[in-house]
């Protein structure tokens, strides 16, 4: 199983290489979309030894998120792995994802965070939880954490579809086209790390953006 990694990275200058050196032995290429970063972080990714691209502006997750795919794509890898780079996942974890989409021959594998009220911001619980639960109805699948950024997805899978997504929504939209598509899902419990780390995403405002794009992309999206 041949494996690209695709970080999207903005101002992550602190914790980028860390995820870039923990993810090098399980994939044959790391790339890092710097975001328009204004600190050091293209600098340290590329000294931990990832393919580095620059945006010349932030695009926004999503945004950055399709630069890399694409090149992933490009590279003519099995599997795209996506991470994010703030160490909010733990790049030990990585193996578990390749192994579970060996043994359970799926086109997707979601790493998803353990939620529990006082181990993370209240905010996010519950903004997490009412997303899931309203994007496994719409699936008809069950979901503990359908925004996880974690997630190892068949290059075969993702290269049919035409990805939109600015934002955070970008990993709705993947997984609702995926499925879609016909698409085969296992997943994975990792524990959810949040201590060092800071998320740029606005709670229940971006969870209703997410929620509303979710039913354009289940009913009216195309491919």
């Amino acid at each position: 199983m041949t494996v690209c990694a695709v970080v999207a990275a903005w101002n992550e200058q602190d914790t980028v290489a860390a995820v870039v050196a923990g993810v090098r032995p399980h994939a044959e290429t790391v790339i890092v979309v710097d975001d328009g970063s204004v600190d050091a972080t293209a600098g340290r990714a590329a000294e931990a030894g990832a393919v580095v691209i620059r945006h010349d502006r932030n695009r926004g997750q999503g945004g950055a998120g399709r630069t890399g795919l694409a090149r992933a794509l490009a590279s003519g890898c099995a599997h795209v792995l996506r991470i994010d780079a703030d160490l909010q996942h733990d790049p030990s974890d990585v193996p578990r994802l390749i192994e579970t989409a060996a043994r359970e021959n799926v086109d997707l594998v979601i790493a998803e965070r353990a939620f529990a009220l006082g181990s993370m911001p209240t905010a996010r619980y519950y903004s997490n939880r009412i997303g899931s639960r309203i994007l496994s109805g719409l699936l008809g699948t069950t979901l503990d954490d359908s925004q996880s950024g974690f997630r190892l997805v068949r290059a075969s899978s993702l290269r049919p579809l035409r990805l939109t997504a600015s934002g955070y929504e970008i990993e709705t939209e993947m997984l609702i086209k995926l499925l879609r598509a016909g698409a085969t899902l296992a997943r994975l419990t990792i524990p959810a790390r949040y201590v060092g780390s800071r998320s740029r995403l606005r709670s229940f405002r971006d969870t209703f953006r997410t929620c509303m794009l979710a039913l354009w992309y289940r009913y009216f999206g195309c491919r």
